[in-house]
């Protein structure tokens, strides 16, 4: 009875329509993150933080970006909500039973990472905003080390932000997102192109995430949880690299062409 009422709630026209424009939702806080990115690249930035949620203030730095603030944040619910029916009863077209499974895992983490996402984004215009990315990930990471075997706990998570990081990059190298896309109901002659912005997005979220999973390695080996971070870091860490800011700007790019590849995946998304 549940997953008949899941299904029916899954396929309505409500569902899919408030799910696919929050996907687009998703994908525009993707542009406003590459044109951080690159600001950083570039040697500015400020004290804005070069994450998901510094780009959420950056949009909500103006009066008119209030209001699209929350048009954004009721996008970013109606897509982890979207994200959540799939973990339970999504993927049908997947044959095999174990990448079935590993996909409905990765869109219930997904729609956690997009709730928080759309809860920052109230919080962010009601005035109470919460800590940056960098600081949740050392906290986080500050009370796995104060844990019995906190350092082996630490390079365990490395392990697992690692394997996700992979995961992506070879999503992106394969073309594996287009299992999930009903090509068709793309525009004529856009099939190309949307292929390459997912092979791009995919191959730079896994190279951000592979920093991340570094910068923890670092925090497990020296028990010293400041030198973990998440997003924000992740990219200032590659800036401050040899032919850095070129690395940077090639992975704002990725980021972009990401929040472009949402687009067409609101669209042409399975169900």
């Amino acid at each position: 009875m549940a997953d008949s009422t899941a299904s029916q709630v899954k396929h309505s026209a409500a569902a899919q329509g408030a799910g696919r424009v929050g996907m687009a939702c998703f994908g525009f806080v993707h542009l406003v993150l590459a044109y951080l990115a690159v600001r950083v690249a570039l040697g500015g930035g400020g004290g804005q933080a070069a994450d998901q949620k510094g780009a959420l203030a950056e949009i909500g730095s103006t009066s008119f970006g209030q209001v699209v603030l929350w048009g954004l944040a009721a996008g970013l619910l109606a897509f982890g909500l979207w994200q959540f029916m799939m973990a339970a009863i999504g993927y049908s077209w997947v044959g095999k039973k174990g990448k079935r499974i590993r996909k409905r895992i990765g869109s219930g983490a997904r729609g956690v990472v997009v709730i928080g996402l759309g809860i920052s984004a109230v919080q962010l215009v009601l005035g109470s905003g919460s800590s940056s990315g960098d600081q949740k990930q050392q906290e986080f990471t500050a009370k796995l080390l104060a844990q019995p075997a906190g350092q082996v706990l630490v390079a365990v998570a490395a392990a697992a932000v690692l394997g996700v990081a992979i995961a992506s990059g070879v999503k992106g190298f394969t073309k594996e997102f287009l299992e999930d896309l009903d090509t068709g109901e793309l525009p004529a002659g856009t099939q190309r192109w949307v292929t390459r912005l997912g092979m791009a997005g995919y191959l730079a979220k896994g190279a951000v995430l592979a920093v991340v999973a570094v910068l923890l390695a670092f925090a497990a080996l020296s028990a010293d949880a400041r030198q973990a971070g998440g997003l924000d870091k992740a990219l200032r860490t590659m800036a401050a690299q040899p032919f850095g800011a070129v690395l940077l700007v090639v992975v704002a790019l990725g980021l972009a062409a990401f929040g472009v590849y949402c687009f067409a995946a609101a669209r042409a998304h399975k169900t």
